[in-house]
């Protein structure tokens, strides 16, 4: 089982985090995406805890009621205050300076390529979920005749000022039938909406894309060993992308696709992706 708790970083923010496993196990920090939170990763903790990890999930900047600097001064969600805060995070679990295990989701996936490129010598191992390489991703976005764009439409609907009040008006109909539409089961949007699904932390949660227009963070090769899992009928990330992210890895790679899983792989396919994740923490230890 997992605990909630607390974590106060040295920048003074609070995050609340699901917890699990012995505090002098190796650490694994497990980022979540948008429009989802820490109850992402409910499945991975207790594994992780039982093969002697310790597994911390964050509900990340703007999500957490304690780390919710105010949206309308997008400088508090540049991306490298979202990458500072994984490390301080890392720090306040009682882990600084060690390395650990890092993985990502969406969003979540973005911030841990940007630690990756930032701090590789800090990773033992790094694990994305469906958000490709940022160049592969911004490479596939430019082709003239790719369907990215179209994909990513919502990305822009997001600049909108109105678009936190449309995606929660009805009951967040809107999130419920767009953005996780995609085969969600409806128990893992209501733990998701408890986090999200107030004003405050939605307006909060648009400011990382409103702060970091087209995903275009400056991020090279990757030296990490990597393993990128990606459904294969993901709406949102095409297969140009996903499949051009190995060009962005100089380290170990490996890319699993996983068949008939959209984009939320951890509410859609949990079990195929712990077994995928805990195999790759095993072949690339602290």
């Amino acid at each position: 089982m997992a605990d909630s708790t607390s974590i106060k970083t040295r920048s003074g923010l609070t995050f609340t985090a699901d917890v699990a496993g012995p505090t002098d196990g190796a650490l694994v920090l497990l980022l979540h995406g948008f429009p989802e939170s820490r109850h992402s990763w409910r499945a991975a903790l207790p594994t992780l805890a039982a093969a002697g990890y310790r597994a911390v999930a964050p509900d990340q900047r703007g999500y957490s009621p304690g780390a919710r600097p105010d949206p309308k001064d997008l400088s508090h969600y540049a991306f490298d205050k979202l990458v500072n805060d994984a490390i301080e995070i890392v720090a306040a679990s009682g882990h600084e300076g060690r390395r650990f295990h890092l993985v990502g989701h969406d969003w979540g996936g973005q911030v841990s390529w940007g630690v990756a490129a930032a701090h590789p010598k800090r990773l033992a191992s790094l694990t994305i979920m469906s958000r490709p390489h940022p160049k592969s991703f911004r490479r596939a976005l430019e082709k003239p005749d790719g369907d990215q764009k179209h994909r990513s439409r919502h990305h822009r609907a997001f600049l909108d000022a109105e678009t936190g009040k449309l995606l929660l008006a009805d009951d967040a109909r809107r999130l419920r039938d767009g953005m996780f539409g995609q085969g969600v089961p409806s128990e893992a949007m209501e733990q998701h909406l408890k986090v999200l699904g107030n004003p405050a932390a939605l307006e909060a949660a648009l400011a990382w894309y409103r702060a970091n227009v087209g995903l275009a963070a400056d991020i090279g090769m990757i030296e990490v060993p990597t393993l990128y899992i990606w459904g294969d009928v993901d709406a949102t990330v095409g297969p140009d992308a996903a499949h051009g992210t190995a060009e962005f890895v100089s380290g170990p790679f490996a890319m699993e696709v996983l068949p008939g899983v959209g984009h939320f792989v951890m509410d859609q396919a949990a079990a195929k992706a712990v077994d995928l994740l805990l195999a790759h923490l095993k072949k690339h230890p602290v």
